[in-house]
């Protein structure tokens, strides 16, 4: 499994954590030093079920310079929301982690972590 992580959020630090004392195996990738690119992006959206919007942090200050929440939300803007998170990282939820059984989950909560540490093991 690999998560995505800010090491400077709490919810990162706290899913690592937690995957440490489950002794997980996993890969950090810290997506603001090593970013997503747009075709990753479209894949983990696919394996998370979610628009690029769902995962978009409209809160954040790029968000309000881009003016996000005035973009539109339909298939046509898929492309627009997915390359704004390409090329501004900050701006994606997270923890995202994919976990082995292809599927991937925001993880910001200790229950949602739990259920990627069961996708990957089966249980």
């Amino acid at each position: 499994m690999e998560i995505w992580i800010n090491p400077a959020c709490s919810k990162c630090r706290s899913a690592l954590h937690l995957l440490d004392e489950e002794g997980a195996a996993y890969t950090v990738r810290r997506y603001l030093d090593d970013p997503p690119t747009a075709d990753e992006l479209r894949a983990v959206l696919e394996r998370l079920g979610l628009e690029p919007w769902d995962i978009t942090r409209t809160g954040e200050a790029e968000a309000k310079e881009l003016g996000l929440k005035e973009w539109g939300r339909a298939e046509g803007d898929r492309e627009q929301w997915i390359e704004a998170l390409a090329a501004h990282p900050k701006l994606i939820q997270r923890p995202i982690i994919t976990a082995d059984d292809g599927s991937a989950l925001v993880a910001r909560s200790e229950e949602t972590v739990r259920e990627a540490l069961a996708r990957g093991t089966g249980d």
